[in-house]
């Protein structure tokens, strides 16, 4: 049985200090010089087929999903060649992960289905998504244990698989069409956003949720990050916020993003110098923008050289300092960090 703890976690005086210091952040910021960065883009060579979620390997290659092309996508940056392995038709594939041991796990959206391919010679095994209401395995992460925690988005479900025996573990979100998104862990555990509501969402060891209020009733967290001092980092797609929620005292800081309501803010991705990045998908173009935790600045602002139409979903790339992820236009694009 599924426990829902409510808990209240910010009075009324600190929401209102949290409103003024987003609203003088946002102005802030676009008085101030922004930093632009280098972005490349490359055309994914199959058209209208939304590349999106990639993730890197050990050896720097990208691994990705076209979503309504039904495949996974292979590019080598070296040589600027792709690949691709042909998923069973009307797989819908949402999210791809590279393991440790070098294969890929594939959420099969549209399919009920979480696969194990070889990325040697494409072999695909699929472990069914157990209980009737996971029907659309959302987006993957790993865990230290060697479990994959992932969200059913309509299935409003936070679940656990263990590649080992294909068991998977289901809760239950209490609030109704929450709509479970972007997931991370921290200390092994998932953190997830509600997107149907104004709530985050964690699961303890025992497999009990709880859910956690942001401040404003009308926020929309999308996705979600960590940096190193545990915190964790939400963007609001609905009003233009960047947020943060403080695990240990249970208070929230919230930024207005230089966009405002018309922000979108979408992909997100903590960076090895804990900077948050995300793209504003009401921007035409779309537009990656760096905050600083250490300052509490927007410092980097960068147009998407082909507009983005939407940005999904990022992934940083440590070894090289970089972002990685897929446009709605139609290309894989890599954004290089500044140090």
């Amino acid at each position: 049985m599924n426990i829902q703890i409510p808990i209240i976690i910010v009075s009324i005086f600190l929401t209102l200090m949290i409103g003024v210091s987003g609203s003088a952040q946002a102005q802030d910021s676009s008085n101030s010089k922004q930093q632009s960065i280098e972005i490349t883009e490359w055309a994914v060579p199959w058209e209208e087929t939304r590349p999106r979620d990639p993730d890197v390997a050990a050896d720097g290659s990208v691994w990705f999903v076209g979503q309504i092309g039904d495949y996974v996508g292979h590019f080598v940056p070296e040589t600027e060649d792709f690949s691709k392995v042909d998923l069973p038709d009307g797989s819908g594939p949402h999210n791809v992960i590279v393991g440790g041991d070098g294969m890929l796990w594939i959420a099969g959206n549209k399919q009920a289905y979480v696969g194990r391919m070889n990325p040697k010679n494409g072999a695909l095994q699929r472990f069914p998504t157990a209980e009737p209401q996971v029907k659309d395995p959302h987006t993957l992460v790993w865990s230290d244990d060697d479990k994959i925690w992932f969200t059913a988005q309509w299935g409003n479900t936070i679940n656990r698989l263990d590649p080992e025996s294909g068991k998977v573990n289901t809760v239950e979100v209490s609030t109704e069409e929450a709509r479970p998104y972007g997931i991370i862990l921290r200390e092994n555990l998932p953190w997830v956003v509600l997107f149907g509501t104004n709530k985050l969402a964690t699961v303890d060891s025992n497999m009990r949720l709880r859910e956690i209020e942001l401040p404003r009733a009308d926020a929309r967290p999308r996705r979600i990050g960590k940096t190193s001092d545990g915190r964790i980092w939400y963007v609001d797609y609905n009003q233009g916020y960047l947020g943060v929620y403080d695990v240990d005292s249970g208070e929230f800081l919230e930024w207005r993003a230089p966009g405002a309501d018309k922000s979108g803010p979408y992909a997100m991705a903590v960076d090895g110098a804990d900077r948050i990045w995300f793209v504003e998908t009401f921007q035409s173009p779309n537009r990656l923008i760096g905050f600083d935790p250490k300052t509490e600045t927007f410092f980097s602002q960068t147009d998407i050289p082909s507009g983005g139409g939407s940005v999904r979903h990022m992934v940083f790339d440590a070894p090289r300092n970089a972002l990685w992820f897929g446009t709605d236009t139609n290309n894989l694009a890599r954004a290089e960090l500044p140090q």
